[in-house]
């Protein structure tokens, strides 16, 4: 093979071994929020990552392929060719026949190692990384498209790869698998403290973040004796003018006819009903526009008061203790604070 033709073949190999590297680092460090944003304002490139990284694996077995293609027609191409080009002009200033093709060898060898690390391995995984959200979305649809040909092939190497981790007692797990603990997730972000790559602040918002969803209500709990309540005789005037004057929109309707045990407290009326029954020239009383409020004990985990609250489609809950009497109530909007992090 000529000179000029080996050197083609090797820039084309080193692009090719580059266009994988960049790929695959691309899907890894991509924000997926960031994507699935782009893809649902239309970005179809975006929309091509993102289902890129939903099978990563497949992906990342796509990208070793290539790069193992790329790398292995580099040894087979560019080698031979540059040690030959070599070989002739050491032979032509008279190195010895014996000596020359050796040390041709072991330059074309480091030569060739060096542009694939250099080009074809840590210049294109810098690049993707510094922008890798546009990175995948322009490495993404035709990454993907050489992924769809060697579909087949990926496949059967993945399902003997799965079959040699079994033998060994290791079972393979599919992407939708690989969700992280919480205590997994604190782990990494005290380790990301501790290398310097996230400041204490940081570390501190993670943590309160990954410990809100399982911290009990306590903390949150309106007392008794500060809840805004309506009698459950008083007119929608009566709960407008109440809902004016504390600045609530939702009321507790408290009726005498629930039993102590339930601290008189286990409805709630909203004052845009109390508008509406005005307007229709209704003079229904709160309680009878009151909707009931869900029981939540005292120990109920924050995440679950949430699923709760919503599943009944309420703002409110009453908080009772073990032995069944009223400690205080919640509210939606201080649970989702609590779990979403105060806005800046």
């Amino acid at each position: 093979m000529s000179l000029p033709v080996g050197v083609l073949l090797t820039l084309a190999l080193l692009a090719g071994n580059g266009f994988f590297v960049a790929s695959e680092f691309a899907l890894v460090a991509a924000r997926r929020p960031r994507l699935e944003k782009a893809a649902a304002e239309g970005s179809r490139a975006a929309a091509t990552a993102v289902a890129g990284i939903r099978e990563l694996s497949l992906m990342l077995a796509g990208a070793q392929l290539g790069i193992t293609m790329c790398s292995l027609g580099l040894g087979v191409v560019s080698e031979p060719v540059f040690a030959e080009t070599l070989a002739t002009l050491f032979r032509h200033i008279g190195v010895p026949e014996g000596a020359a093709h050796p040390v041709a060898f072991v330059l074309a060898l480091a030569f060739v190692t060096f542009l694939h690390m250099v080009l074809g391995e840590m210049a294109p995984k810098s690049w993707a990384i510094i922008d890798p959200e546009r990175s995948a979305m322009v490495l993404a649809p035709p990454f993907r498209g050489f992924a769809r040909f060697v579909r087949p092939a990926l496949a059967a190497l993945n399902g003997v790869t799965n079959l040699l981790l079994r033998l060994v007692g290791v079972r393979p797990k599919d992407d939708a698998e690989l969700s992280r603990t919480p205590e997994q997730l604190r782990s990494l972000a005290v380790e990301s403290r501790r290398l310097g790559l996230i400041a204490e602040t940081d570390l501190n918002l993670l943590t309160a973040a990954l410990d809100a969803p399982r911290a009990p209500l306590a903390g949150l709990v309106i007392p008794t004796a500060r809840i805004v309540s309506v009698p459950a005789g008083a007119s929608p005037q009566d709960v407008i003018d109440a809902a004016v004057r504390t600045g609530h929109t939702r009321l507790v309707v408290a009726d005498p006819a629930i039993t102590a045990s339930d601290g008189g407290a286990a409805r709630m009326v909203h004052v845009r009903d109390a508008y509406l029954a005005r307007a229709r020239d209704r003079e229904t009383p709160a309680g009878g526009l009151a909707h009931p409020m869900p029981r939540l004990s005292l120990g109920t985990a924050v995440a679950e008061a949430v699923a709760i609250l919503r599943d009944q489609h309420s703002h409110l809950g009453l908080v009772l203790r073990e032995d069944g009497r009223t400690v205080g109530m919640v509210s939606l909007d201080d649970l989702l604070t609590t779990l979403l992090g105060p806005a800046d």
